[in-house]
């Protein structure tokens, strides 16, 4: 069965509760859009968007998973896998947001991609 788009998934880092979801939006333009957006009580949203472009894919045709996002020939993330949200998480963390900062944050996904695909390459060993 699939998930249900519009219900949050849980995910425990570092002592916390965090609420995820995955949202795929149109632009400007018809360029497609997958929005990670992460959120921990007390605190405001994170949003994690990764826009297509040249050398870089987003979910939006038959060839590609729901949630894949990366380089052409080079690293990629499942969005759906709580893995890959953590890898970006804590990336995220190590690029000065701050969970507990109650105004919302939007960071451009490709600039956290390589390194939480390390990190997830990583951790899956």
């Amino acid at each position: 069965m699939p998930r249900n788009a519009t219900k949050t998934r849980r995910l425990v880092a570092d002592g916390h509760t965090y609420r995820w979801t995955l949202r795929h939006r149109h632009g400007d333009g018809g360029s497609c859009r997958q929005i990670l957006t992460l959120h921990r009580d007390p605190g405001g949203p994170l949003r994690i968007v990764f826009t297509e472009g040249p050398d870089r894919y987003v979910p939006g045709g038959a060839l590609l998973g729901s949630g894949d996002v990366g380089h052409v020939g080079g690293a990629s993330l499942n969005l759906h896998e709580p893995g890959a949200v953590r890898a970006l998480l804590d990336v995220a963390k190590a690029h000065g947001w701050q969970p507990s900062d109650q105004r919302p944050a939007e960071l451009d996904g490709w600039t956290l991609l390589e390194a939480a695909a390390t990190l997830r390459e990583g951790n899956a060993r």
